[in-house]
């Protein structure tokens, strides 16, 4: 109810002329917008999770939008650059995208090419060289996939803890139970993979037709150099999607990751996102200390020249929003809108 009265607010606004005004204003200008996306679905991940996949027509359908709505759409680097010079033009927007999933090449790439707008995507490079599926993406999707039915987790975790999978609920906390079982055993990658193929069988799923759509994997080094060369700009976005407490282990993280990056496209990165927008302020200093010039969170808002460089707020568009809330983020009338915040730096620590 409170969505569909928050869009009819928002239609009203554009047609009064308000949107124009503040999209032309000079609050704008001073204003940049950073679109956050994370991967296009292969097939049903946006059932499955809408705010973490969106469609390809979806994304179509927003990149139409910030061309009919002039957006000047800049590279990242550039944009901030320019944010804290004053020196942005109207409806100033950059585009990102985190991790680095084998969808982004086949089907957000082709779409950024047919309409030429500069893109970042935050990649983490761990599963990029170990390909296999991601293994906490990959569990979340197969127990969803197997929402009919029962799981038995004895056999997997050693718990008796028998879970009905039709209900979200359920299924996050056998999700949660199977975090804290791989955490406690301190699974390998390949125990992990093991894990997952397990699961698979015992949820009568076909996990080797997942394996052949590459469902879950990260990007190989071929497609990260291929992208790199197609104007794809590879940003930090940590080796093993983790963000320790420990400075000495966090620096390795940006370290890792760095030389990954530069060995698959001979460039050195020095943006960073923060893995899930989880962080801490004791992280600062060590950006600051690896050369990182600047962060983006998943705290939702525009970034202005009072914004922390290394806490930038963006905007993480998902399958569930209309076009009508998109275009008001793009004209920036939905700052003005009571929202919810999207942080999770209260997390920091966690892995992945």
């Amino acid at each position: 109810m409170l969505k569909k009265f928050k869009q009819a607010a928002l239609k009203s606004l554009k047609t009064a002329g308000v949107s124009t005004l503040v999209h032309n204003s000079r609050w704008r200008r001073q204003r940049l917008l950073i679109l956050a996306y994370h991967g296009i679905s292969l097939s049903d991940e946006h059932l499955w999770n809408g705010s973490q996949f969106t469609s390809a027509d979806i994304l179509r359908s927003r990149l139409e939008l910030l061309k009919k709505s002039k957006c000047a759409v800049l590279p990242l680097g550039e944009a901030v650059e320019r944010l804290y010079a004053d020196d942005l033009p109207e409806r100033a927007v950059a585009i990102t995208f985190d991790d680095g999933t084998s969808d982004f090449h086949r089907k957000a790439f082709p779409l950024i090419n047919e309409f030429g707008f500069p893109v970042t995507l935050y990649l983490t490079t761990f599963y990029s060289h170990y390909q296999r599926p991601v293994f906490d993406l990959m569990c979340s999707y197969l127990l969803w996939k197997g929402r009919n039915k029962t799981l038995d987790l004895k056999p997997l975790t050693g718990q008796d803890l028998k879970t009905d999978l039709s209900r979200n609920d359920f299924r996050e906390a056998a999700l949660g139970e199977i975090h804290t079982f791989a955490r406690a055993q301190k699974l390998s990658a390949d125990e992990k993979d093991a894990f997952a193929v397990s699961l698979a069988a015992r949820l009568n799923i076909d996990y080797g037709a997942l394996l052949a759509q590459r469902f879950m994997h990260n990007l190989t080094a071929t497609e990260v150099s291929e992208l790199a060369a197609g104007g794809i700009d590879i940003q930090l976005h940590t080796h093993r999607h983790r963000t320790p407490l420990d400075r000495q282990l966090f620096l390795r993280e940006i370290e890792d990751n760095r030389n990954s990056i530069q060995e698959m496209t001979g460039t050195s990165a020095t943006h960073f996102c923060y893995p899930s927008g989880v962080y801490d302020l004791k992280f600062l200093p060590w950006l600051k200390e690896a050369g990182v010039v600047s962060g983006t969170t998943c705290e939702l808002g525009f970034a202005s020249r009072r914004s922390n460089k290394l806490l930038l707020p963006r905007f993480l568009d998902s399958a569930s929003l209309s076009e009508i809330e998109f275009e008001s983020w793009l004209t920036g009338i939905s700052a003005a809108l009571p929202r919810r915040s999207l942080a999770e730096h209260a997390l920091a620590g966690g892995t992945s």
